[in-house]
């Protein structure tokens, strides 16, 4: 009965949204929680981001310079592997191509492994952590992001599956080759696109 109603209520989504909403997904008004372990324990005091690896330059950012960077805010949807979207979010950030310009990646930079407190890894493409939409974020719809969703920096990665948005991000690391993060040695997509339902390898 759950599956049926599900597979009911996803059409419905569907038949209303057409091109908006990936296959397989249906629509939240709430915001599910999801994660592998525990919430990090984080201090402002002594935290740090860095982008290292492949580039001219390495840069390392304490809370305070980080706020410093030019700040954008910018609207998107978010699709989760378990099969639910979520429309209309604001996000408020330092968008990801404005730091890679600060450390220039090299020319043999083809790929980025994301890594968070807590030891959480996920592989993207430098390619698509380039596009216009895509931020570190610590807001979302105009308050701080809440510990459970990723307090006090997330990536956003609209254009693949939610779990690509890493939560509690510490740094990126520029890489010649693809590697697997977390999910992606359990057997989850390594590239995650919703709309090609790549949820699994």
């Amino acid at each position: 009965m759950a599956l049926d109603l599900f597979n009911r209520r996803a059409k419905e989504d569907h038949a209303r949204f057409g091109d908006r909403l990936p296959p397989g997904q249906k629509l939240t008004d709430g915001w599910p929680v999801l994660q592998y372990g525990s919430i990090p324990g984080i201090d402002l005091a002594t935290w740090k981001f860095s982008l290292v690896g492949l580039v001219d330059e390495e840069a390392h950012f304490t809370w305070e310079e980080f706020l410093a960077l030019p700040q954008t805010t910018l609207r998107s949807d978010i699709h989760c592997v378990t099969h639910w979207s979520k429309f209309d979010n604001d996000w408020t950030g330092v968008r990801v191509r404005d730091l890679v310009e600060r450390v220039r990646p090299k020319p043999a930079a083809r790929h980025v492994m994301v890594h968070s407190f807590g030891g959480y890894t996920t592989n993207v493409s430098l390619a698509e952590l380039l596009d216009d939409d895509v931020l570190l974020a610590h807001q979302h719809n105009g308050q701080p992001l809440t510990k459970e969703h990723g307090w006090p920096l997330r990536l956003v990665v609209p254009k693949l599956y939610f779990w690509k948005s890493a939560k509690w991000v510490r740094g990126l690391v520029f890489m010649d080759d693809e590697q697997p993060g977390f999910w992606e040695m359990y057997g989850y997509h390594m590239h995650g696109d919703p709309w090609a339902e790549e949820r699994y390898s």
